[in-house]
Order: C-alpha cells, then sequence, then structure tokens
C-alpha cells in the first residue's frame, strides 16, 4: 500500500512533490512583487504625463500674467505707483513661468522650504484649507 502512496509524484499524506506551503509562498511574493512593479510603472507615467501637461501650459499661464500686468500697466496711469509695482511683479512671475520647467520650480520651492521653514508651513497651512474649503463645497 505504501508503494501506491509514493508512486506518481505523490508522498504518504497525499501531498504532491515539491509543492506545499513554501511553493505557494513563493508564487504569492512573486505576484505582489509584479503588481508592486505595474503600480510603480504606473504611478511613474501617471508623473511624467502631470509634468509634461505642466510643462506644456507653461507658455499660455506666462502669457495670461503678461496680459494682466499690461492692463495694470495701463491702468496704473490712472491709479498709482502701487498698481505699476504689481504688474511689475507680474511681469517677472511670467518671465520665471517661461524660463523655468517643472523641476526647477519644485526645486525652487524646496530651497525656498529650507530657507523659511515657518512662512513655508503657514502658506502650506492656507493653501490646505482653502483646497478643503473648495472639496467641501464641491460635495
Amino acid at each position: 500500500m505504501d508503494d501506491y502512496n509514493t508512486q506518481s509524484g505523490q508522498s504518504t499524506y497525499g501531498e504532491s512533490t515539491g509543492s506545499g506551503a513554501a511553493g505557494t509562498a513563493a508564487r504569492m511574493k512573486e505576484q505582489v512583487s509584479d503588481k508592486a512593479t505595474d503600480i510603480k510603472e504606473k504611478v511613474s507615467d501617471f508623473g511624467r504625463r502631470a509634468v509634461e501637461k505642466i510643462d506644456d501650459s507653461r507658455q499660455s499661464a506666462a502669457d495670461a500674467l503678461d496680459q494682466t500686468a499690461s492692463s495694470l500697466h495701463f491702468g496704473g496711469d490712472k491709479l498709482s505707483s502701487v498698481a505699476h509695482s504689481a504688474a511689475d511683479s507680474i511681469q517677472a512671475t511670467a518671465k520665471y513661468v517661461r524660463q523655468t520647467d517643472v523641476k526647477g520650480m519644485a526645486a525652487d520651492v524646496g530651497e525656498f522650504v529650507k530657507r523659511y521653514p515657518g512662512p513655508a508651513l503657514a502658506a502650506a497651512a492656507i493653501i490646505g484649507f482653502l483646497v478643503a474649503r473648495g472639496l467641501s463645497k464641491n460635495d
């Protein structure tokens, strides 16, 4: 009877040789690793596409800033030097947006946070509040 059970690749306990908990664990580990790799690739691709879209829209954003600055300069003749100062700042921002890609902007933000952690934290809190408020209005 023992000869019958050990024939055809089965142990005396009815399990196939070469399989079992260790084989199942290895297959599961491989599947999890494959899924993690797929997810990592998808996230990377999503990030790359987002950066490309932002970079593509930089020119139009800079143009809109320039138009705003021109309007302020034109109307500023009637208002004050404050309007001209604001227009100059907007034009400088337009120039920065044209010349700096997303990676450069991210590096600049990182440098600002390192240099001025207090104001950066306050700005992040305000932005977070405004985003949360905007999202709650959409519900």
